[in-house]
């Protein structure tokens, strides 16, 4: 097959989408309670703690919850439309799938700051009980999520985690048990927002107890560089790595080299292009650090 088969496909079935099919490609191709309620969920509570932010004179910005409810969006779309489907029946699709949970949709998620909104959200303004639940809450989860973002153990686990999914024979079982493919998809997004939280909080790290500055650039460094090779041995593979497409079927007449070429090609070069990203939201934290401790020191040579 050639190189422009795949998307051929994909502009002919995209122009000759009538509103009809349009709203079938939005429909679930399988129907998840995980998806219809936690992501809702997720941006209801965002929502609400807007309003409770916004209520009590706090400045809410509009590029902080534009980022959250499209990474919402996003994640949203690949796992719960017609996108699915042909995550589950391209390998190209089912990267590009994994590319939005465990990166793109999880680092705009991550820069809408949600912890401070949902616990706004939680807390139900004016109740003590509302806020004893919030914290009950919060330090259930605090616990595990902490390990989990230590920055040697985080770092591992983000790695790890591709490494896993992507491992051919692991792989070929999780795309053909239901189980174990939400356990996948749900594992990469959780595990996303985990890292990527860690990496852009907008707080001063002393202050929020998250790992410095330098210390962000070097998990960045130690999780670009897995994913480089990862996606740079699958693109160039002479091997058909993940025969269960080829099994199953394919949505497109594609190739499995051509499939697991933009595969590769979609684990190695958009993760490292996300991860360059990051380093440059940390290093416009760092640079607004060191302004906001340039004028404090300024203020107190002028009182003094």
């Amino acid at each position: 097959m050639g190189y422009h088969t795949a998307f051929s496909a994909a502009r002919r079935s995209l122009t000759n989408m009538s509103p009809v099919d349009l709203l079938a490609w939005l429909a679930p191709y399988q129907f998840s309670w995980l998806a219809v309620t936690l992501l809702p969920l997720a941006a209801l509570l965002y929502a609400l703690g807007l309003r409770f932010a916004a209520a009590d004179g706090e400045k809410t910005g509009f590029w902080r919850p534009f980022a959250f409810f499209l990474g919402v969006t996003l994640c949203y779309v690949v796992m719960h439309t017609r996108f699915d489907y042909y995550g589950q029946f391209l390998f190209f699709m089912h990267r590009a799938q994994h590319l939005v949970l465990h990166h793109a949709g999880a680092l705009l998620i991550a820069l809408g700051n949600p912890l401070r909104y949902w616990k706004r959200a939680l807390a139900f303004p004016g109740s003590q009980a509302g806020r004893r639940v919030a914290g009950v809450l919060f330090r259930a989860v605090a616990v595990p999520a902490r390990v989990l973002q230590h920055p040697v153990i985080g770092s591992i686990v983000f790695v790890g985690l591709i490494y896993f999914w992507l491992t051919p024979s692991v792989h070929f079982d999780a795309m053909l048990s239901h189980p174990l493919y939400l356990l996948m998809n749900w594992s990469m997004l959780i595990d996303g927002l985990l890292f990527w939280m860690v990496l852009v909080d907008p707080r001063p790290p002393r202050e929020a107890g998250t790992p410095g500055y330098a210390t962000r650039f070097l998990m960045i460094l130690f999780t670009a560089v897995p994913q480089i090779v990862l996606g740079a041995y699958i693109t160039f593979s002479r091997q058909n790595l993940y025969s269960v497409y080829s099994v199953c079927g394919r949505a497109w007449p594609i190739g499995p080299k051509i499939d697991q070429l933009y595969g590769g090609i979609l684990t190695w070069i958009p993760p490292a292009m996300m991860e360059v990203l990051a380093a440059l939201i940390v290093l416009s934290l760092l640079l607004r650090r060191e302004r906001e401790a340039g004028a404090a020191m300024s203020g107190a040579r002028e009182k003094s």
